[in-house]
């Protein structure tokens, strides 16, 4: 755990030596988010962080809870553990913090790789977050939610043996009383005020990456990150690294083949 500048406890994992690479999870997720791909990387410091309200994390309140304020927390804890400068892989919510850390603080990136999220977001992917953050699911056990998750990801095929239970078992508690998220409630509060309205023009985001080594890793069948948008991004940085990962929505895990692919390639274009 460190403290963050206004006082909240915010938990973190330091593990490995070599290029420092930053974890960045999906929005109701925490550093878990990264376990199926730590087994593929070798000599790279992995940093892993749990968001405010989040995890480990302290519960500070929907008001904290957005892009800005995340992103400030992990420059602070790359500042905590004494790191100028590190490659950021960010998941859904994660890259969109990436993408905010290269508009506002570039000089501690020595890289950024985006997972299935880009500068554009699909309604239909949105909608279907609005639908359940914030809430527990109605399945008792994580063996009832396992067994139901591949009629509710349809978008998912060629799912690794027992890997739906992992994940339920990842992102839920088991309780008496059924299962329960693993974070605060009012992050559904915080999520839908950030997507009111009209969408923000995200592309200078992705023009503040030049210079950077970019990667992109897209489910195929992702709801949230379309094929349009991937391919203006590569028309804007022709350099992209860039997956799609078939039999993949929203959102891969990153042991796929073409994601470690993509992942050590970029790597490698970073420094390691």
């Amino acid at each position: 755990m460190f403290t963050a500048s206004d006082g909240a406890r915010i938990a973190f994992s330091d593990e490995g030596t070599g290029l420092p690479v930053l974890c960045l999870a999906g929005l109701t997720r925490s550093m878990s988010d990264f376990d199926y791909l730590a087994p593929h990387l070798a000599g790279v410091r992995m940093i892993r962080i749990d968001y405010r309200g989040r995890g480990a994390s302290d519960w500070t309140g929907a008001a904290t809870y957005t892009v800005p304020r995340e992103s400030r927390d992990a420059v602070e804890l790359l500042d905590h553990l004494g790191i100028d400068r590190a490659a950021v892989l960010g998941t859904s919510r994660g890259g969109l913090n990436g993408l905010f850390l290269a508009a506002t603080a570039k000089d501690r990136l020595l890289g950024l790789c985006l997972n299935d999220v880009g500068p554009e977001i699909a309604r239909k992917g949105l909608e279907a977050i609005f639908d359940y953050v914030g809430r527990n699911p109605a399945a008792q056990s994580h063996a009832e939610l396992a067994a139901r998750m591949p009629a509710l990801m349809t978008a998912f095929s060629d799912v690794p043996e027992g890997r739906w239970l992992q994940d339920v078992q990842r992102h839920f508690t088991e309780t008496p009383e059924g299962l329960r998220i693993t974070y605060d409630p009012s992050l559904r509060e915080a999520f839908l005020a950030a997507f009111q309205g009209e969408a923000p023009n995200l592309w200078p985001l992705w023009e503040a990456t030049a210079g950077l080594p970019v990667a992109l890793i897209r489910g195929a069948n992702s709801d949230l990150m379309t094929a349009e948008t991937a391919d203006e991004m590569q028309r804007r940085r022709p350099d992209l690294i860039r997956a799609e990962v078939p039999g993949r929505g929203h959102i891969p895990w990153l042991d796929e083949p073409e994601a470690l692919a993509a992942i050590r390639a970029w790597l490698t274009a970073c420094g390691a």
